[in-house]
């Protein structure tokens, strides 16, 4: 992972290494299992779950981006090294869709995030408001952003044709 840019509200932004292979495999085994029942989805919006968790070990193609996650969110507590837990989720948006403003401040999260696994032209930008500061993050695939938990952020309108997806996550310390 190439280092940190810091943006005006404290959140930075990674790139992992080989991420046009790694996604490719993410995008698959996402196609494979997405509409499987078993699955958990949260956040019910306009027809869709924002949320969908698949867990890793029916994933085995997320292990190097989990990975390079925690060592992202360690590096922007500015603490390398540190054992981080990573919660998970898959949000696929598509045309016409956004996200909501929130938070994900309810538990004991030090560091949330996102990486992008495919992002067509023109589907939303990621969105940080503290205070009356507000931040707009453009994603490219392969991208990661670290912020804290507290920062209200939203995604605007996906205007593509094409759905986007991208895994959100939380990070704690390891038990």
């Amino acid at each position: 992972m190439r280092e940190p840019e810091a943006y005006r509200m404290q959140c930075y932004v990674a790139m992992l290494p080989d991420a046009g292979r790694i996604n490719q495999a993410i995008l698959a085994a996402f196609a494979s299992l997405r509409d499987d029942p078993a699955l958990e989805r949260s956040h019910l919006f306009a027809g869709r779950y924002e949320n969908i968790y698949v867990p890793e070990a029916r994933m085995p193609a997320l292990r190097p981006v989990l990975a390079a996650a925690r060592r992202g969110a360690a590096d922007y507590l500015h603490q390398p090294g540190l054992a981080l837990s990573v919660g998970f989720w898959f949000n696929e948006m598509g045309p016409g869709q956004v996200t909501l403003p929130h938070r994900h401040d309810e538990d004991d999260e030090l560091v949330s995030g996102v990486y992008y696994v495919c992002v067509p032209q023109d589907s939303g930008e990621l969105l940080l408001t503290q205070g009356e500061v507000s931040t707009r993050v453009r994603p490219v695939a392969g991208q990661f952003v670290f912020f804290a938990p507290d920062v209200l952020h939203e995604v605007t309108e996906n205007r593509s044709t094409r759905p986007r997806l991208s895994i959100g996550m939380n990070f704690g310390i390891r038990a």
